[in-house]
C-alpha cells in the first residue's frame, strides 16, 4: 500500500468487479483516500463463471423489487451514464443509447418500477411479438460494452494513483493487514479502513459468511450482429413456476448479448447445451432481426442462420441477497488492537452495472461519515 500524507487515509477495497472498481475510483478520485484493490480475479483475466461482471448483460433497466437502496442507486447511476454520453467522456465509447422494447406475459404492477424511465410509454398490442403477451412498454436506456468498460474502469483507477494487488482473501481479518501480505511480504502500513465488494464471495468469506447471499445463474450467447439497434425482452413464467426471460442487448461494439436464464441457487458453472438451443430458438421466434439482413431479404431465417454469428457463450452467477443490497458501515479490530471502519457494498444481484455509481457514492458517504465521527 502506498505511503499517504497524514490527511490521506489508506483504504483496502476487496473485489475488482464492477462494484469494487467503481467504488475504488470514487474513493481514489477524492484525493482523501489512497486505495489499494485486492482481488483474485481481474477484468483482464480469461472469462469464467467466477467473475460475474464479465458475463453481465449490462443494460440499465430498473429492477422489479422493493429494495430502496438499489432503486436509489439505479436512479443516480442512470443520470451519471446519461451525463457521460452527453459530455463525451472516455466512458461514452463503451455506452450505447438504445430503444427498449419490453414485453410481458403477466400484468405489470402499479406503480410500475419502470416508471422511472422519463420517456416510458405503452406499446400497441398489434406490435406484440407473441399472442401470450399481455403488456408492452417502450423507453430509452443505455447498454454497456463489457469487458471494455471494465478495462476502462481499471485503467481509470490506476491512472489516478490507485494500487492493485492480486490475492485470494480467505478471511476479512487478512484485509486489515498490509495488502503486501498477499505477495508474501509485510513491509507496508496496514489500512485505516477496508471496503468489502466481494459479490457472491460474501457467502463464504471468513468473518463475513453472509448466508443471505445466493446465486442467480444467467446463461448468454454473444452474437456478432451490428445491424441490431434496439433492445427486446420477453418476460414471464414457465411451467416450472420460475421466472423465464428472453432478451437481446445490442452493444456499441456490434455484439448482441442474447439470453437468458434466471435460475436461483443453480451453481452449474458452464453453458448448458440445451439452454443454448432454447435461447437460439427463442431468438429466432421473438427477434428474427438477429439474422443477417441479406438472408431475411430472400427468405425466412432459421436457427442455422444464427449459429455462424455466435462469438462465445457462457454463464455467470448474479450475486443476489435475501433482504436486498447491503451498503452499510461497521467496525473491525486490527491485529494491533486498533478499531477501524469497514463498509460493505454487495448483494446487487443482476443490478450491479445499473447501480454501480450510486452504490459507490453511498459507500463513499458512509466512509466520510466514519472519519468525521472518529475525529469529533
Amino acid at each position: 500500500m502506498p505511503t499517504a500524507s497524514p490527511n490521506v487515509k489508506r483504504v483496502t477495497v476487496m473485489g475488482a468487479g464492477v462494484i469494487g472498481l467503481t467504488t475504488a475510483i470514487k474513493l481514489q478520485e477524492t484525493n482523501r483516500y489512497a486505495v489499494t484493490i485486492v482481488a483474485e480475479i481481474l477484468p483482464t483475466d480469461l472469462p469464467s463463471s467466477r467473475y460475474t461482471s464479465h458475463w453481465a448483460g449490462a443494460l440499465h433497466l430498473y429492477l422489479s423489487n422493493d429494495d430502496s437502496n438499489l432503486r436509489n442507486a439505479e436512479k443516480e447511476t442512470f443520470a451519471i451514464f446519461r451525463k457521460m454520453i452527453e459530455t463525451g467522456t472516455e466512458a461514452a465509447a463503451f455506452l450505447k443509447t438504445i430503444k427498449l422494447n419490453m414485453y410481458f406475459k403477466e400484468p405489470r404492477p402499479s406503480p410500475d418500477p419502470l416508471g422511472f424511465f422519463p420517456d416510458l410509454k405503452p406499446v400497441a398490442e398489434d406490435q406484440f411479438p407473441s399472442p401470450d403477451i399481455v403488456a408492452g412498454l417502450e423507453a430509452t436506456s443505455f447498454s454497456i460494452d463489457v469487458p471494455q468498460y471494465l478495462n476502462y474502469l481499471l485503467d481509470r483507477f490506476l491512472s489516478k494513483g490507485g494500487q492493485l494487488v492480486r490475492g485470494h482473501v480467505q478471511h476479512i481479518q487478512q484485509l486489515t493487514e498490509s495488502p503486501s501480505i498477499f505477495s508474501g511480504r509485510n513491509r507496508e502500513e496496514a489500512p485505516e479502513t477496508i471496503l468489502l465488494c466481494p459479490g457472491l464471495a460474501a457467502r463464504s468469506l471468513g468473518g463475513l459468511e453472509d448466508r443471505n447471499m445466493y446465486p442467480v445463474r444467467g446463461q448468454v450467447l454473444r452474437l456478432k450482429a451490428p445491424w441490431v439497434d434496439h433492445f427486446l425482452s420477453v418476460a414471464g413464467k414457465n411451467d416450472r413456476v420460475e421466472e423465464k426471460l428472453f432478451y437481446a442487448i445490442p452493444r456499441s461494439s456490434g455484439l448482441v448479448v442474447v439470453g437468458g436464464t434466471q435460475s436461483a441457487n443453480d451453481w452449474f458453472p458452464v453453458a448448458r447445451k440445451e439452454t443454448t438451443e432454447r435461447i437460439l430458438q427463442e431468438a429466432l421466434y421473438f427477434f428474427p432481426q438477429l439474422a443477417p439482413p441479406e438472408i431475411r431479404a430472400e427468405r425466412d431465417p432459421t436457427v442455422e442462420d444464427l449459429r455462424p454469428l455466435i462469438v462465445d457463450e457462457g454463464c455467470g452467477f448474479r450475486p443476489a441477497r435475501m433482504g436486498g443490497v447491503r451498503i452499510e458501515r461497521d467496525t473491525i479490530d486490527r491485529s494491533d488492537g486498533k478499531t477501524i471502519p469497514v463498509v460493505y457494498n454487495y448483494g446487487h444481484g443482476g443490478g450491479g452495472y445499473q447501480a454501480s455509481w450510486g452504490s459507490a457514492n453511498k459507500a463513499l458517504a458512509l466512509l466520510d461519515e466514519a472519519f468525521v465521527q472518529k475525529s469529533s
